[in-house]
This record gives structure tokens, sequence and C-alpha cells, in this order.
């Protein structure tokens, strides 16, 4: 009968622990009133611990700071800290010792030892201490792999390794949005703003030290999230940047195409990178993370091949009375177009005019300026529409309905600008 030997003890002994900001202690107060049993004895008892504020023993406030009793959360752009230790539990001297201390994530090992050299030797009752750091960029199971490989005094190698397993946790919910406005009507350097919602997932507040958007190389940015008062700049949040745990705070900011590109492309169209959110915040004992997102992508407004915008139009016209508006007609294609204007008259709407007009040739991102004759024959908010442009090259027709709206009212109201 075969019998597996007894497995040999290590001569040297491996401590991880992780190093952590301490916690506030909250104590719990216990009280009576004197005609009961204990009398004023649960009073005492408060007034004497330590961890309870003199004068107000009753309330739950604390003044003393307690050690991590666990392994605690770890969030996602926090720095994760790590005490090793190897102690010589032995009573002979060991050799040739070699501490690697690995962190294993979902797609990369990274080597976080201080040193990768050998201690020559190590004393009875001796130790050998390092601490290691690393920013965490990764969401989900994580690994530490801590291995230890020595030499006895016999001359025997012996290798051993310890695996300590902890979950990357997010801080931060991060939600982003954008809208398209056009700044300037004669202008293709349309502003962009992205709306940024942070929202505090954790346990506890968060102090936002930081959030910020660093553009790409096609953008200038402007932050729009302070105000001015009594000529001091200040946030739109006010004096305080504490984020409490599920809060929801929302910045804002306007991003514009620099002038090189705007000039270069014409018109910036499909998914162009705009930036990415830089957010720096610290917890309760100034414990500080940062996160930064991916590149953020936008997708331009499609225009089509043609793009139909307004240079003038007024607000208010007079019922059954003559107005002008001003249109520029944009070619975003990259072929030349003939085009025809015709004119479709609306139920309140009628256009002044001869319709089936050549407009001539259009080259690839050039544009030209059309001063139009409407009428309304209704009162009332009216909406402009009934343009078609017929592209004679491909028989192709472009429609515009919706284009803006006017306020009608009747000629014997005088409207006051």
């Amino acid at each position: 009968m075969e019998v597996n030997p007894p497995k040999q003890e290590h001569l040297l002994a491996l401590k991880v622990m992780r190093l952590t900001k301490p916690t506030l202690f909250t104590n719990i107060p216990v009280t009576c009133e004197e005609k009961d049993l204990p009398g004023d004895l649960f009073n005492q008892l408060m007034r004497d611990d330590p961890s309870t504020v003199n004068g107000a023993e009753i309330l739950m406030l604390g003044e003393m700071l307690t050690l991590p009793q666990n392994f605690g959360n770890i969030f996602l752009g926090e720095t994760f800290s790590s005490y090793i230790s190897v102690h010589n539990d032995s009573n002979q001297v060991v050799k040739d010792i070699l501490v690697k201390a690995d962190l294993q994530t979902s797609s990369q090992r990274l080597n976080l030892s201080a040193s990768n050299s050998a201690v020559a030797e190590l004393k009875p009752d001796c130790c050998i201490d390092d601490v290691i750091h690393h920013e965490v960029k990764e969401i989900g199971t994580h690994i530490l792999v801590c291995a230890v490989s020595y030499t006895t005094q016999g001359g025997e190698k012996m290798y051993f390794r310890k695996f300590f397993k902890f979950q990357v946790l997010k801080p931060l919910d991060v939600k982003t949005k954008f809208y398209n406005a056009e700044s300037d009507l004669s202008s293709v350097t349309d502003e962009v703003f992205l709306e940024a919602q942070i929202q505090n997932i954790t346990t506890s507040p968060m102090f936002m030290e930081k959030v910020s958007l660093e553009p790409s190389i096609m953008y200038n940015v402007a932050e729009l999230n302070s105000v001015n008062q009594a000529g001091e700049c200040v946030t739109t949040f006010g004096s305080r940047a504490y984020l409490q745990p599920m809060d929801t705070r929302q910045y804002l900011y306007c991003l514009k195409p620099k002038k090189e590109f705007a000039e270069k492309a014409g018109i910036i169209k499909g998914v162009t990178v705009i930036g990415k959110l830089d957010i720096v915040w610290k917890t309760n004992l100034g414990e500080r993370g940062r996160l930064q997102t991916s590149q953020l992508q936008r997708m331009a407004p499609g225009y089509g091949d043609v793009r139909l915008s307004l240079e003038a139009i007024p607000d208010t016209v007079n019922l059954e009375e003559p107005f002008h508006i001003t249109c520029k007609i944009t070619n975003c294609s990259e072929r030349t177009m003939d085009l025809v204007l015709e004119m479709c008259n609306t139920n309140s709407i009628h256009w002044c005019g001869i319709s089936g007009r050549q407009l001539g040739k259009l080259h690839p991102s050039s544009s030209l300026c059309l001063a139009l004759t409407l009428l309304s024959s209704v009162q009332g908010l009216q909406s402009v529409s009934g343009l078609r442009l017929t592209d004679t090259f491909l028989k192709r027709t472009y429609e515009y309905d919706d284009i803006a709206q006017v306020c009608v009212v009747s000629s014997a109201i005088k409207v006051e600008s």
C-alpha cells in the first residue's frame, strides 16, 4: 500500500494586509431613566467611554478612528495599496529569498513588486517587508498572486504562493448626451453641447474635486458650469462640492470645431471624436480617486446631399401682407448639382414668385442665397413649408417642410418690438 509523504511545512510565513484609511467610530448609546433598575449605571458607562463626546454622550457622535476590520470595497479609479510581509518562523538562516507580487485581471497580469532582486539571507525571527501600490483601472475580479521562493540551509529550493481575490466596483455612473446647435446660420462651424450626468453609486459621500472635458484636436471647449456673482466666478452647484450617495449632478460643455478643421472639411460629417471626461474625487478621509472615460464619439447631424438653412426671417408678420425670408442652399455632396426651385402653396402660407426657377450649377461645398417672398392668409403660428429642390442631373427631388415658424397677426394690431 502506497502512503503519501506528509506535506512539508515551510520555514517562512507570508502575510498580506490591505492598507486603507481608518474609519470614524460611532458609538451607539444605551441609556435609561434614573427610576429604572440600572439607575445611572448606563450613563456612567457612556461618560467613561473614550469614544463618546464629553457633554453629548447620548448623541451618536464619534471622535475615534478605528482600523479596518475587513478588506472593504475597492472602486475603479482608486489606488490599491497592500503591505506584504515574509517572516522567518524557523530557527535557521534562510537564503536567496525572492518575493513576487502580481495582480491578475481579466485582461492582463501586472508585476507590482518594488524589487525583483533576491535577498541574500534572512535570519530567524526576521522579516522582509514590502508595500505595493496600483491604480485600479479595470472593473471586475482581481487576484493578487504572492509567490515566495527561498533556499534552506541544506540547499533545498522551496517555493510557495498565495492568492487573494477581490472585486473592483464602479463608483460613478456616467451618462452623456449630445445636442447640436447652429450658433451662426451662415457658418458651418456648428456648436455641440455635451451634457454629462454623474451619479455617485457608492455608499458614502464624495468631494468632487474636478470634472473637466479634455477635447480632441478638432474642438475647443468652454465649460458652462459656473456663474458670475458679485464679480466672483462660482460653480452652479454652490460652495458645496459634495455628492451624496445616489445623487446625480449634471455638467454642461460647449464645443466648437477649430477653424482649420472646419475650413478643411467644410462640414464635419460622420462619427467624430469629441474628447474624454476627467473626473477626480476624494472620499471621507481624503482618499483620492480618478476616472477617465473612453473617447466620447458623436454622430454629426446628417444634412443629406443638400442643406437648406435660413439666413433671415421675421418673427411676426401681418395677415395678407407679403414678407421676405432669405434661404441658404449648400451642396453637401461630392458632385456638382444642377438645381431647380419649386414652391408649393399650403393652406395658410402662399409663395409669391415663379415656381420652377433654374438656380444653375452648384459645386460641392458651395452655397447660394435666395431671397423669397411669402404671404399668409391665416392668423396664428404658421409653419413655412413647401420648398422643393430638384437635381436635374440625377432627377432627384429634395423636399423641405416645417422650415420655420412665423406668428401671423391682424394688420390692425400694432406689434411692439
